[in-house]
């Protein structure tokens, strides 16, 4: 039988992989991209592994891995927030209808942020926090 514990983590896996997939997918795939289709795959297999037997393995490792997971992220998220990434250096039309010249910085400007996916990190750090907390001998909460 799967713990709640790793129902709620395979929950937070599965949806953060796949939105983080999703994500990568419809953009232009610049580093910030890259980053998230490769952690979006393992993120979503790990997930998935949590749901079956093959879990067992992992062991304790698992939430220092959704923790991992959740801060490069986050991580991710803070550069395509400060426009360090995917060569967002300003000179964007960054107004309604042109009225704004010149670089638009944060999260607004061009493949910036994402507030769901920073959320979704955000949620698997939690994940990741109380999978390493559970002590008790049958993963039940």
């Amino acid at each position: 039988m799967v713990s709640n514990t790793r129902l709620y983590g395979a929950a937070i896996g599965v949806v953060s992989g796949g939105y983080s997939l999703w994500s990568a997918s419809t953009g232009a795939m610049g580093t910030g991209g890259w980053l998230m289709l490769v952690l979006g795959a393992v993120v979503l297999v790990h997930g998935v592994l949590l749901l079956t037997e093959y879990a067992d393995p992992l062991g304790d490792a698992s939430g220092p891995l959704m923790i991992a997971y959740a801060v490069l992220m986050l991580l991710n998220q803070a550069l395509l927030g400060s426009g360090t990434m995917d060569g967002m250096s300003g000179g964007m039309d960054g107004g309604m209808g042109g009225g704004m010249q010149g670089g638009m910085a944060g999260p607004t400007a061009g493949m910036g942020w994402d507030a769901g996916m920073a959320a979704l990190a955000v949620l698997m750090l939690l994940s990741g926090v109380i999978m390493t907390q559970d002590d008790s001998p049958d993963g039940e909460m």
